[in-house]
């Protein structure tokens, strides 16, 4: 069973209560159009309020774990206030949700993780990313603010200083090097990806319940302590940043030369 979201998200049943969501856009490299963006903000509360589950995966269908945000979506935010407005909103519940869930989430990170899909990878509980595979913020680069994860988070993560070149440039970042920084916890071979994601699921999922999900919820108050403040700016700058000439002509640019729009914009 595919859950509620299908087809753009699929949450589907494994086994020991472990539950399997999809990103399920792979012509356009999952990249996250109005639905798959609404989606992302409704999921994480659904699975905690799930009292079967126990652990989450999260991945990619097909090459890529997520391009970031379709550029024919950022067309129409730029047109449709009232749509950026609602999409704003949820991005500051997906962040929260993800931060607030109560179930560890496991991303197995199969291919390009950009924009909103490396956020997506680095508020997950455990990040195992393929040896091919990559993460990039390119939000600056696009002329957006980086809002929904990067200025509020990576910070904690990595160092400021570290998170100034990699925000301010939208700069690559491979998977060892990854690991290094301290944004994903170990690479795996593309093969065995899947396999060692759902170990390590089944391991969590196997964990004294209350002291795992009490022990995550400390752990992630110094993330929601550290971002006090600082999402909403973000978050209001990144409206904003839609109505910036520099924004409009990266977008314009992308659509009319790409016959993929939807493809890692760094």
């Amino acid at each position: 069973m595919a859950g509620p979201f299908a087809p753009e998200l699929l949450v589907e049943d494994g086994a020991n209560g472990v539950r399997l969501v999809t990103l399920n856009r792979p012509e356009a490299l999952n990249a996250a159009n109005q639905r798959l963006h609404e989606h992302l903000a409704k999921v994480w509360t659904y699975l905690a309020e799930d009292d079967a589950a126990r652990a989450v995966v999260i991945t990619g269908a097909g090459e890529a774990f997520s391009a970031g945000g379709d550029m024919h979506h950022l067309v129409h935010l730029r047109q449709d206030r009232s749509l950026r407005r609602r999409e704003i909103a949820d991005a500051r519940r997906m962040v929260q949700a993800m931060i607030d869930c109560p179930l560890p989430i496991v991303a197995a990170v199969n291919g390009p993780a950009v924009g909103l899909g490396c956020n997506l990878a680095i508020l997950s509980d455990v990040v195992l990313i393929a040896e091919n595979a990559y993460l990039a913020d390119p939000h600056v680069s696009i002329g957006l603010t980086a809002a929904d994860g990067g200025a509020p988070i990576w910070p904690t993560l990595v160092g400021l200083l570290r998170a100034k070149e990699y925000l301010l440039t939208g700069d690559r970042i491979p998977a060892q090097r990854a690991v290094e920084f301290g944004l994903a916890t170990r690479s795996v071979s593309h093969e065995d990806l899947h396999a060692e994601a759902l170990r390590v699921a089944y391991r969590l999922a196997a964990q004294p319940m209350h002291a795992l999900r009490t022990t995550k919820r400390a752990l992630n108050l110094h993330i929601a302590r550290a971002m006090s403040g600082i999402l909403e700016y973000a978050l209001a700058e990144e409206f904003a940043s839609f109505d910036t000439e520099e924004h409009q002509k990266v977008v314009d640019s992308f659509v009319a030369r790409s016959s993929r729009p939807s493809e890692p914009c760094s």
